[in-house]
């Protein structure tokens, strides 16, 4: 019996079919994120010489009212990384999720704008190994252990955004809980930081809405313009830069 269970186990491990299907099959899966958490090596993207990687999780880095104006949503919140780590695109995606969630439970889905701030091109590997009946007798350890695409994530810095939310006054509270919520997705240490911008604009609100009185504001998406005191001598008074031509 024993001769027997010996030559089974052999022609199967000979077989290129059966042992591919046992490869596929039968490897362990990735192991938990915290073993990709330290940044440790240079950055490893996807290119020519990396190939085969595997889509990110998150897809969708914009959500809610994206296209509405600078003037529409003045209060802006950021959840900021306080640890320097990898962060995957699973994180990335659950947080997102658990963020456009409550705020579209709480505020409604038309009185906020989302944004993820970080991008997952770092390129994550893993070496596989068998777990199957006589695997021992093919694994070859740290031989030639550079594995393969495994998953992507995002290197992050101390003090680098990881999402943000702009909305109207009245919801600031929301943003601030959505965001408090979202760090649960997260490893590490995070802080929510109320912005003294207006939205997702340079301008502090005081010099926002002085340059606005002064007509030097002008749209630009989701962001704003400040006019220049440029051209002519006639022309350089405030809001009347850049407007000679119309």
């Amino acid at each position: 019996m024993e001769r027997m269970e010996y030559e089974a186990r052999n022609w199967v491990l000979t077989n290129p079919i059966l042992f591919s299907a046992l490869w596929v099959f039968g490897a362990k899966e990735s192991g938990p994120a915290r073993c990709y958490r330290q940044i440790k090596n240079k950055p490893y993207p996807k290119s020519r010489f990396c190939r085969g990687v595997p889509d990110p999780k998150i897809r969708i880095y914009d959500v809610g009212m994206k296209k509405k104006g600078a003037d529409e949503f003045p209060f802006c919140v950021h959840l900021v990384s306080w640890e320097k780590e990898n962060v995957s695109s699973e994180a990335l995606e659950a947080a997102r999720i658990a963020c456009n969630k409550y705020m579209t439970k709480s505020a409604g889905k038309d009185a906020f704008h989302l944004r993820v701030r970080v991008h997952p091109f770092h390129v994550l590997r893993i070496n596989k190994m068998l777990s199957c009946a006589g695997a021992d007798r093919l694994q070859t350890g740290m031989r030639g252990a550079f594995g393969k695409p495994q998953g992507v994530c995002a290197r992050v810095a101390i003090g680098q955004v990881l999402l943000s939310v702009r909305c109207k006054d009245g919801n600031g509270n929301h943003a601030q809980e959505a965001l408090r919520r979202a760090k649960f997705k997260f490893p590490g240490r995070q802080k929510i930081i109320v912005s003294r911008k207006w939205g997702f604009t340079k301008f502090s609100r005081t010099d926002y809405l002085k340059y606005k009185s002064e007509n030097r504001i002008v749209p630009d998406g989701v962001n704003a313009k400040l006019l220049g005191n440029h051209g002519p001598l006639a022309a350089r008074q405030p809001g009347t830069a850049f407007l000679t031509s119309a």
